[in-house]
């Protein structure tokens, strides 16, 4: 990205969850909103892990994205270190399919919030995350109702062509484009 101040920071446990989080970088990078990008695990380098959120504030971030796999202590550990935001991506894993990702991400006590999105999902955390940088920046604000205007022209054109060509075709065609 440039040089300019990184809004929001998204971390991972390990290089093994970045083909999941790349997904929230490539949503900044739509949205023209700058993001750096960490390996902070909170089991193997936990001096680090609360470094890190412990200053993130005062770097300039407004947001953290924190993907985790297995135990996926990661989010939960920054959430108590910072008082910025932070979105849980549980990541997939091989033996449970994030599922235990999912449990320990949500499961947070009172008084330490993570908002968690569903199993792999970081595109919706990215999303999330430029969602409330927006509530503060008119700017953004506008892309972001243009990107939900999208969406919603999206489906609009789908219903057209399924019209058009009837349920059979319409499915032909899906099955042909994959």
């Amino acid at each position: 990205m440039s040089d300019k101040q990184p809004l929001i920071g998204i971390i991972m446990g390990s290089d093994s969850d970045l083909p999941t989080m790349q997904a929230a970088i490539a949503v900044c990078e739509d949205f023209a909103v700058e993001c750096e990008v960490a390996i902070v695990s909170a089991h193997r380098t936990p001096e680090r892990m609360v470094e890190y959120a412990q200053t993130a504030h005062t770097r300039g971030l407004r947001v953290i994205i924190a993907g985790a796999g297995g135990a996926a202590h990661l989010p939960g550990m920054v959430a108590s270190l910072t008082p910025l935001p932070v979105i849980g991506v549980p990541v997939a894993t091989r033996h449970l399919q994030g599922i235990d990702s999912l449990y320990s991400i949500v499961q947070m006590p009172r008084g330490i919030p993570v908002a968690t999105v569903a199993i792999g999902n970081a595109q919706n955390a990215g999303l999330l995350a430029v969602q409330i940088l927006a509530s503060s920046n008119p700017e953004l604000l506008e892309k972001v109702q243009q990107y939900r205007q999208s969406l919603s022209q999206s489906v609009l054109d789908k219903q057209t062509k399924l019209e058009e060509l009837g349920y059979q075709k319409y499915l032909s065609q899906m099955s042909s484009s994959k």
